[in-house]
């Protein structure tokens, strides 16, 4: 198979490759969402050593740049309430969360979150956190971009791996919500 973007020479159906995936994003995938089917979603194997931005696309060349969209996880925290929200935006911007993420969530403060807690939460290594599979109670904040971009390099959940979806399926996940300004 051949992947929609990029140069990649291992790529398949990530329904095909479940057991490169973290449990919650193989449960995901399996299932589809949002009129996705599982066969619209690409599993294109990589080197967990390169598997961050900067590293990635200095291997695999700039042009998955402005295809490559980052999932991160967010606290948001007000008086003893805390919030655990997740921020896609494309890679070459960054996530706006102390303007829109705050006030989307409607907290007094918000930060990344911990690394332990993203990972303890999620059920996803760290530098590999993705969309898909994330718990069902969270926001899931995306940049309209990223919806408008025709195939989106992510996460697999593990740091080896990465897989490609149409940019307007993500929008459709559980808990998404469009939110301009997110990325800047």
């Amino acid at each position: 198979m051949r992947a929609p973007l990029g140069d990649f020479s291992d790529a398949s159906p990530a329904a095909d490759r479940l057991d490169l995936l973290t449990p919650p994003v193989a449960e995901a995938v399996a299932a589809g969402w949002g009129g996705t089917p599982a066969e619209s979603v690409v599993f294109v194997d990589t080197d967990p050593a390169i598997a961050d931005t900067a590293a990635f696309v200095e291997h695999h060349g700039p042009a998955l740049l402005d295809a490559s969209a980052n999932c991160v996880v967010v606290v948001g925290k007000r008086g003893a309430d805390t919030t655990l929200a997740a921020c896609v935006v494309l890679s070459r911007t960054r996530v706006d969360v102390n303007g829109v993420v705050r006030k989307h969530l409607g907290t007094r403060k918000a930060s990344f979150a911990p690394i332990d807690v993203a990972v303890g939460e999620t059920g996803m290594e760290y530098g590999g956190i993705t969309p898909i599979g994330l718990p069902a109670a969270w926001p899931l904040l995306v940049d309209p971009a990223v919806a408008d971009t025709e195939w989106v390099l992510i996460g697999s959940g593990r740091r080896r791996g990465k897989l490609i979806v149409p940019g307007k399926a993500l929008a459709a996940l559980p808990g998404a919500v469009l939110l301009d300004g997110l990325g800047v």
